[in-house]
C-alpha cells in the first residue's frame, strides 16, 4: 500500500523557538537589466502571453488577420496544400491556422505586407531545411542529448521547457568535434532545430491553449567568443522561423561579462522578444525556476528534485515547497509511520551552503532516535538527497535543514513515499 499525502507531517522552523510554516516565496519583482546583471531577478519588462481567440481581437487586427489569408491564399492559389505548418493547413480557415498566422502578425506588429514576406521566406525555409520530416532523423548527437539542449517537464502553467548548457564548449576537444568547420556547425544546426520541433510537437495551437515553450539556458562556463558564429546563427534561424514560438526565456548562472554578450546578440532581437527576458545572477538558479516552473519539473542540477532516471516512470510525484529565511533551522516532520513501513524521500535547497540531517523518532517511551543521516554540510552545488529507511516500530521521520550560519534566505522542496509493509 502507498502513502504519499495522508500521513501527518509538520514543518517547523527555529531561530532561537520553533514557529509556524516557513513564509511562502516570494513573488517575482522588477528592475532594471543592468541592476539585475549586479544581483538579483528581473524580467524586462514583464510579459503577458498573447490571445488568440479571434472575437477579442481589435477590429484592426482582425481586419489585419483577414488581409493576410487573402494574400497568401493569392500566393497558393494553384497549390493550396503547399501553404501547410506542423500538419495544419493554413489555409483551412480553421482555429490552428489562426494561432500560426497570429504569431506572424505579432512579430511584424500585424503589418500584413511584412508578415506575408516572413511567412512565405518561413515556408521555402522549411521545405528546403526538410523541417516537417527532421524529427525522423539520427543526426548522430546521442551525447549531447539532456547535457546541451533539451525538453524536459513543464512549467507552472503548461509550457514546455527547453533547457540550453553550452559550458561543455569550454572544453576545446568537444569545440572541435561539434563546431570544427562549416559542415559540422551546419549539422549542429539542423540538431537544434530538432530539439525545438520536439517541443513544438506538443504545443496544442488552439485559443485558450498552450501554444507556446519556455527556454532556460544556463550561461555558466560558456565560452563566450568561439561560440559567437554559432549564438547568431541560432539566435537568427529560430526568429526568422519560429516567431512567438517561446512565451519567456530565463537566463540562468548569468556571468558578469553577460551585459557584453547581450550587446553582441542584442541587434538580432526583437524589443518584443527581449521583452520577455528574466535574467538571473549565478547562483540564483533555484530561486529564479521556482517561480515559474515546479520543483519537481526542474532538473537536478538546478536546485529540482527531477531527475533523467525519473522520466521513464511517467509524470514526477508532486513535491512541496518551502522556504528557509537566514539564521533558521527547518524542522519538517513525518509523522505516522507504522512498524515495518518504508519511507522514501527527496528534498533538496536552492545553493545548499547549509547543514543537513536526518533521523528517525520511535513513538515508544524509553526507544532511541535513529541518525538515519548524520548532520552533514551540504556544498552550494550539491543536487537533491534522495534515500529511504524502513522502521522497526512507529514513528516519525525528522528531515532537518539548519541555515543559522547564513542571512541569506533559501528555496526548498521535498517530496515522500511511505509504504506500509505487505506482511503485517
Amino acid at each position: 500500500m502507498m502513502d504519499t499525502a495522508s500521513s501527518p507531517l509538520s514543518l517547523q522552523s527555529q531561530k532561537t523557538s520553533f514557529q509556524d510554516l516557513p513564509e511562502a516565496s516570494p513573488k517575482p519583482y522588477k528592475k532594471g537589466f543592468v541592476a539585475t546583471l549586479m544581483g538579483g531577478v528581473s524580467t524586462t519588462p514583464s510579459f503577458k502571453e498573447d490571445n488568440y481567440f479571434v472575437s477579442l481581437l481589435r477590429s484592426s487586427e482582425k481586419k489585419a488577420l483577414q488581409e493576410l489569408k487573402d494574400k497568401l491564399k493569392a500566393s497558393f492559389d494553384d497549390s493550396p496544400s503547399d501553404a501547410s505548418m506542423w500538419g495544419i493547413p493554413l489555409l483551412g480557415g480553421d482555429d490552428k491556422a489562426d494561432v500560426i498566422l497570429l504569431k506572424f502578425l505579432r512579430a511584424r506588429d500585424f503589418r500584413v505586407g511584412d508578415a506575408l514576406h516572413m511567412l512565405l521566406r518561413c515556408l521555402a525555409w522549411r521545405k528546403e531545411f526538410g523541417a516537417d520530416t527532421i524529427l525522423e532523423e539520427d543526426l548522430g548527437f546521442k551525447e549531447l542529448e539532456g547535457v546541451i539542449a533539451y525538453m524536459q517537464g513543464y512549467d507552472k502553467e503548461g509550457h514546455p521547457v527547453c533547457y540550453n548548457a553550452y559550458g561543455v564548449f569550454k572544453d576545446k576537444e568537444m569545440y572541435e568535434r561539434v563546431f570544427g568547420d562549416d559542415e559540422k556547425l551546419k549539422k549542429f544546426l539542423r540538431w537544434r532545430v530538432q530539439v525545438l520541433e520536439r517541443g513544438i510537437k506538443v504545443l496544442h495551437f488552439k485559443p485558450g491553449g498552450v501554444n507556446s515553450l519556455i527556454q532556460v539556458t544556463d550561461l555558466k562556463d560558456m565560452p563566450k567568443r568561439e561560440l559567437r558564429v554559432a549564438s547568431n546563427h541560432i539566435l537568427s534561424l529560430f526568429q526568422d522561423n519560429y516567431p512567438e514560438m517561446v512565451a519567456r526565456k530565463v537566463f540562468i548562472n548569468v556571468p558578469w561579462y553577460f551585459s557584453m554578450l547581450y550587446s553582441m546578440f542584442s541587434p538580432f532581437l526583437t524589443q518584443r522578444t527581449k521583452s520577455k527576458f528574466v535574467i538571473s545572477k549565478e547562483g540564483n538558479a533555484a530561486e529564479t525556476l521556482y517561480k515559474f516552473i515546479r520543483p519537481e519539473d526542474i532538473p537536478v542540477q538546478y536546485g529540482g528534485l527531477n531527475r533523467p532516471s525519473d522520466l521513464p516512470n511517467g509524470p514526477p510525484k508532486p513535491a512541496s515547497e518551502f522556504t528557509i529565511k537566514g539564521g533558521e533551522k527547518v524542522n519538517i516532520q513525518i509523522e505516522g509511520i507504522e512498524a515495518g513501513a518504508t519511507i522514501t524521500w527527496d528534498i533538496v535547497v536552492g545553493g545548499w551552503d547549509l547543514e543537513y540531517s536526518a533521523e528517525f523518532v520511535p513513538n515508544a517511551e524509553g526507544s532511541y532516535t535513529i541518525a538515519v543521516e548524520k548532520a552533514r554540510k551540504m556544498g552550494a552545488s550539491e543536487e537533491a538527497i534522495h534515500n529511504s529507511f524502513t522502521s522497526k516500530e512507529s514513528g516519525k521521520m525528522v528531515l532537518s535543514v539548519d541555515n543559522t550560519a547564513s542571512r541569506r534566505k533559501k528555496v526548498a522542496a521535498y517530496r515522500y513515499v511511505v509504504r506500509k509493509s505487505s506482511t503485517i
